[in-house]
C-alpha cells in the first residue's frame, strides 16, 4: 500500500487548476470555478424543517435517558 502524500495548498490549488484549464480549457474552467455554491438554508427555516420531523417523545427519551 502506497503512503498518502498531501500536497501544500498552494501547490494543490495550482495543480487543479492547471488540469482543467488543459481538460476543460480555459473558458469552462473559469465557468465551472465561478458556479455558484449551493445555498444555505438560512437557520431558522433549517430548525422549523427539523422540527416538523422531530417526533417529541423519542427525543425526550434520548435527551433525559
Amino acid at each position: 500500500m502506497k503512503a498518502a502524500v498531501f500536497l501544500a495548498e498552494e501547490e494543490l490549488i495550482r495543480k487543479a487548476a492547471e488540469i482543467l484549464i488543459e481538460k476543460l480549457g480555459e473558458v469552462e474552467a473559469l465557468r465551472f470555478l465561478a458556479l455558484p455554491k449551493t445555498k444555505r438554508k438560512e437557520s431558522v427555516e433549517r430548525h422549523r424543517s427539523w422540527q416538523e420531523s422531530l417526533k417529541k417523545d423519542e427525543f425526550f427519551a434520548e435527551a433525559f435517558k
